[in-house]
């Protein structure tokens, strides 16, 4: 081709060299500034990964890089604002949820409760979420914290799941979780019953974490001036975006969706087990004691 148009190799790279990697940038910025505007609160671990599936190798400091020149980082959360009310007469029940092992859908589920701001007033959204997958299966939103709240969630949960015997249900003390009538349903879905101790809200940092990327995501992204207006973006998110497309660091950056269809094509797991710690693990302090006291045995 040189020969033929009379220019030299040595040009032509020089030629190329100019242009070329300056397309090369053009189209990874191009690609990052379409992810990120999109996915307006991703961080650059989940762009760099939405970059990669689009096709384009790229490094993960040119993401920061243009992410940071761009003013297009993600807007850090607010402060967490506590509703649970765990001051009750109601009986409690013990952390199952700190020794399960899941390996498998519809093994632990998490249940929690959050706020949402609507105009002069304050509405409550109740979810449950599969840990496994990390997808919501079910999802209530009301303006009372009423038990009906989340007993409409855990509701729809089973309806849509149809989840098997001892499936342990985790979620915090409060008066709704603890109430008879909620009581009743999970004992009639045959389920483990599952509490976080008091003060402890990272014993239910799943749904925690949930409630967060939801607030931050989309809650305080837009206003809402009806309540319908707010279930329906509510719904778009969970059911369109949360559950089928958002990517999770803890699903080796796949969506809930794509993860429980690669499940389904793994072999059938063991019901849910539960792995308690030994003596020596709770208080490892005994141990020099025991020793002690066997080598002393010995000596007599």
């Amino acid at each position: 081709m040189c020969q033929a148009v009379g220019v030299s190799r040595a040009g032509f790279y020089r030629d190329w060299q100019e242009r070329k990697p300056q397309d090369a940038e053009m189209a990874i910025r191009d690609a990052v500034q379409k992810a990120a505007l999109r996915y307006r609160r991703y961080g650059y671990r989940r762009i760099l990964e939405v970059v990669r599936r689009s096709g384009i190798a790229v490094g993960e400091w040119v993401v920061r890089r243009i992410l940071r020149t761009d003013n297009l980082l993600a807007v850090r959360k607010r402060k967490f604002v506590v509703t649970t009310d765990s001051e009750h007469d109601f009986a409690v029940y013990p952390n199952l949820a700190r020794y399960v092992r899941v390996n498998a859908l519809n093994q632990l589920w998490v249940a929690d409760i959050t706020y949402v701001r609507l105009g002069r007033e304050f509405v409550y959204l109740a979810v449950v979420l599969d840990v496994y997958s990390r997808r919501v299966v079910g999802w209530s939103l009301g303006r009372s914290l009423h038990t009906s709240l989340p007993l409409t969630a855990l509701n729809r949960a089973i309806a849509t799941r149809q989840p098997g015997p001892n499936l342990v249900h985790h979620s915090d003390r409060g008066t709704q979780y603890a109430s008879d009538e909620y009581v009743q349903r999970l004992e009639e879905a045959q389920m483990f019953i599952s509490m976080s101790r008091p003060a402890r809200p990272w014993e239910n940092a799943y749904c925690e974490s949930f409630m967060r990327t939801l607030k931050d995501e989309e809650i305080e992204c837009r206003a809402y001036s009806t309540m319908e207006e707010l279930e329906q973006n509510i719904e778009n998110f969970i059911e369109g975006f949360y559950n089928r497309e958002r990517l999770h660091s803890a699903l080796n950056y796949r969506s809930p969706e794509e993860f429980e269809n690669h499940a389904a094509q793994q072999p059938l797991s063991l019901p849910v087990a539960l792995s308690f710690p030994r003596h020596q693990e709770i208080y490892p302090d005994d141990k020099d004691l025991i020793e002690q006291e066997n080598g002393g045995a010995a000596l007599l």
